[in-house]
């Protein structure tokens, strides 16, 4: 998240996504230092806006701004480009930036070229692994969610979804961290830790206490537990967002002026930072994991369910991929990367 001050100062600290850490593949993000131009014998169709590279499509100001440029982010459909796709793409990225591009390109297919952002890490120039990038979140993050929303979970069950959750986010975070700023190993151990630690030892208890309250009715008893999934992740969420980034508390975020210089650090700005991260990481998972389960409470008693019980896999899967599939922008979307704040 960066903020910035009504008086012309603007503070930058990490991405609030709940599963990136930097300012995402095409967002910018600081990732590139130059002022980006308009190349030389580009072609401007009136219909479609003006390129510029590292530079979000769509205004970032607005929340809808916001949602569009994400939704480009987590396209699937960059899961499936070639390796000479990508090596053409990026060629005529490189075009672009030195203003070589050949005659007639235009503005709508270098845009679709700039989609090689969302395979590789702007900041070390490495391809991140599929599974590990955002357009693969949604994708790869789906079955986990449809493990931790299972009913009638034991012991070992609980443990070891909480566990694959947090190990998937862990390396979400990691490989689509911000590079610019080198952060210590130790530190992406102590927040993982931290969160599986938390996750597991909040769901575990939240079933013991479910299981032990005799007030409720067998069919009770197994719908509390399926929304036990969420207090477990969102407050693993928080812990780790305190434990990776509490020292922004002391000693601060940087602070910028209208031209994009360092012109100090602020604790302030940190604060709200963690405050939007932490909120950010809250909302994420709540309709991921409390709309399945109410819906699949609706679903379970119609008569087709109840006739072909085998279906409700199925139907819970594609239940959670849909919740999915809306949460993850909507929610990344709620704070824009450079925000004002009063001073």
């Amino acid at each position: 998240i960066s903020h910035r001050a009504s008086r012309g100062l603007r503070w930058a600290a990490a991405n609030q996504s709940g599963a990136a850490a930097r300012g995402g593949p095409g967002g910018g993000g600081g990732c590139l230092k130059w002022r980006p131009q308009r190349a030389k014998g580009m072609a401007e169709p009136a219909d479609y806006p003006p390129f510029q590279l590292g530079k979000p499509r769509f205004e970032q100001t607005s929340f809808y701004g916001r949602f569009r440029h994400f939704l480009d982010i987590i396209d699937p459909r960059t899961l499936f480009v070639t390796e000479s796709r990508l090596k053409e793409a990026v060629q005529l990225l490189e075009d672009y930036k030195h203003g070589t591009l050949p005659p007639g390109v235009t503005n709508k297919e270098v845009r679709g070229k700039s989609l090689s952002y969302a395979i590789i890490h702007p900041d070390t120039n490495e391809t991140i692994f599929m599974p590990f990038r955002m357009s693969g979140y949604i994708p790869f993050g789906t079955p986990i969610v449809v493990g931790l929303l299972l009913p009638n979970q034991t012991l070992a069950s609980t443990v070891f979804w909480q566990w694959l959750n947090q190990s998937h986010n862990a390396c979400v975070n990691y490989a689509n961290r911000n590079a610019t700023k080198p952060s210590p190993t130790s530190k992406f151990i102590q927040g993982y830790l931290g969160a599986v630690i938390s996750a597991v030892s909040i769901a575990v208890g939240l079933n013991v206490l479910v299981q032990r309250a005799n007030k409720f009715t067998p069919a009770t008893r197994l719908l509390i537990q399926r929304f036990v999934p969420f207090p477990a992740v969102a407050s693993a969420n928080i812990c780790n967002v305190v434990l990776m980034r509490h020292t922004e508390l002391e000693e601060g975020i940087d602070v910028l002026d209208s031209n994009g210089n360092i012109v100090g650090s602020s604790r302030i700005a940190a604060k709200h930072a963690l405050l939007e991260t932490a909120l950010t990481r809250v909302v994420l998972p709540m309709p991921i994991l409390v709309l399945p389960p109410i819906i699949m409470s609706i679903l379970e008693k119609t008569s087709l369910l109840r006739s072909r019980p085998r279906m409700i896999l199925p139907v819970q899967s594609l239940v959670c991929l849909a919740a999915f599939g809306l949460a993850l922008p909507l929610a990344i979307s709620l704070f824009p990367q450079m925000s004002e704040v009063s001073t």
